[in-house]
């Protein structure tokens, strides 16, 4: 006789999945791609099964998006949410000025916890909630879905078959023209551009690089970075003109361990003439690769060709030509889910999850340093936080 499948359900509070990012990545193709398949089949006869509850401020947001997914179970009341046992995870997917003071309730309810980036707006913050979710003996995590995009695993492989022998250098490449919204509309929130509401491209994106950098390439050590309001400017989306009060730019360099140096370029005032919106170029001893979001390209210290530096020719060199593709070599899903996925497992089977909110506080971290560096125009070191 067939043994009886066992399933492992697990309640989660979902707040600020009304959002863009909550909506499309957290819940439609993680949460409910998760369900739709069946749970996270842990053997063969175990699997877990997510069971979320939607928490938001406007209720008819939540409304439609309980008749999108079909999932019927919805409030605008956290505080009851909090107090409910059937729900032991809370998920924090707001705004970053909301999140510190509700993944603290949160973890003094005794939830664990998974959470957005930035965490907090401090890193004293960031830190704060690390140390609160340790004492009160809460799992907790921090979402660090790059690490899953496959052109960034394939980047990790070649690293691992030692493809790269020493690894020189790192740069980064990363944005796309965001519109102003006057003529044509903005295709990002105007929040974004206003520092008094969380907005700017360091606090943004040097959470990614932190933890990009960390793990593939060497723990950050020091940053030098430069940041820029190029478009002072900008329309919101009730078609009204506001200043931009932070960055939309960002020009970072980085000293890693091992004396590898990376430099990452960030902007929401760049068009795009490269091979993706993130393209991360990796130099090495035996060979280069470059890698966007899916795709990755190679090539190896034999195959590299021989320029010879001649203004007044033709470039006789065609420089795209020499590099080959990497194969995909497993199924790739999305990033998101990925990282979810894990976090089940985690929750449920207790197996490993290193990402945890130490290292949301160590994003935290390298984005006010950055901001430091800029208003100093000096190198600023990266201490350990624990």
């Amino acid at each position: 006789m067939s043994e009886q499948a066992q399933i492992h359900k697990v309640g989660i509070i979902m707040n600020g999945v009304t959002g863009r990012m909550g909506t499309n990545q957290h819940l439609i193709r993680s949460i409910v791609a998760i369900m739709q398949q069946g749970g996270v089949q842990i053997s063969p006869t175990e699997s877990i099964m997510p069971d979320p509850i939607l928490v938001g401020r406007n209720p008819v947001k939540l409304k439609q998006l309980s008749e999108r997914t079909g999932i019927t179970q919805t409030t605008t009341d956290l505080d009851a949410a909090l107090q409910d046992d059937r729900f032991p995870v809370y998920f924090d997917a707001q705004t970053t000025q909301r999140r510190f003071e509700d993944v603290r309730k949160a973890i003094q309810a005794g939830k664990h916890i998974y959470c957005e980036k930035p965490t907090a707006t401090s890193t004293a913050d960031a830190l704060k909630l690390y140390e609160l979710a340790q004492a009160a003996g809460v799992k907790n995590g921090v979402v660090q879905d790059k690490l899953w995009l496959p052109g960034l695993l394939k980047l990790a492989t070649l690293r691992d078959t030692d493809f790269f022998g020493k690894i020189l250098s790192v740069r980064g490449e990363f944005g796309y023209w965001v519109f102003e919204g006057d003529i044509v509309p903005a295709q990002r929130p105007s929040w974004n551009y206003r520092k008094e509401d969380g907005g700017g491209l360091i606090v943004d994106m040097l959470c990614h690089w932190r933890y990009v950098l960390d793990n593939l390439f060497g723990a950050v050590r020091s940053v030098s970075c430069l940041g820029a309001t190029h478009i002072p400017q900008r329309w919101d989306e009730q078609g009204q003109p506001y200043d931009v009060t932070c960055d939309d730019a960002a020009y970072a360099t980085f000293q890693l361990d091992g004396g590898v140096i990376a430099h990452f370029n960030s902007s929401w005032v760049t068009r795009v003439r490269r091979d993706d919106l993130l393209t991360i170029q990796v130099d090495g001893t035996k060979g280069s690769a470059v890698a966007g979001l899916r795709k990755c390209w190679v090539q190896p210290y034999g195959a590299t060709p021989k320029p010879v530096w001649n203004p007044d020719v033709e470039q006789p060199i065609d420089f795209f030509q020499g590099w080959q593709e990497v194969p995909d070599q497993r199924d790739y899903q999305n990033a998101f889910k990925v990282q979810w996925e894990l976090f089940l497992r985690h929750i449920v089977c207790n197996t490993p999850f290193p990402w945890s909110l130490l290292e949301g506080a160590k994003g935290v971290q390298l984005a006010q340093k950055g901001i430091e560096s800029w208003e100093k125009r000096a190198w600023v070191d990266i201490p350990d936080l624990v």
